[in-house]
């Protein structure tokens, strides 16, 4: 009777262990997914940032230039952001899914690496 309680007691030591063991490697596995994800969108993220910077300043000095060509700078902003706001009105209306749905395959296509 106490080989089986011995055996017992054993088993559930492995059992806790084991789910102990599963639990770690579970961590583990998204660590390094949620890493590998991260990891794979700041490269984009900062080109991205670089070439909102360079629109940025696209855009001053053409509003400048505008404004200076019409006779008032302030001219050359409205233009400016008239046009932008165009922009994202046709990029919502026309672009906004394509978007949505290239960005999700990224996330999975990480995810799933």
């Amino acid at each position: 009777m106490d080989d089986n309680i011995n055996l017992l007691k054993s088993l559930l030591k492995s059992s806790i262990n084991y789910g102990a063991a599963e639990i770690d490697l579970i961590k583990l596995k998204t660590l390094h997914k949620t890493t590998d994800v991260i990891s794979g969108l700041i490269p984009p993220a900062l080109v991205f940032f670089v070439l909102l910077m360079f629109l940025l300043f696209l855009s001053f000095g053409l509003a400048n230039w505008l404004g200076q060509i019409m006779g008032n700078i302030f001219y050359g902003y409205f233009m400016i952001a008239a046009f932008y706001a165009l922009v994202g009105i046709l990029m919502h209306l026309l672009l906004h899914k394509w978007i949505k749905r290239k960005v999700c395959d990224y996330l999975v296509r990480q995810i799933f690496k």
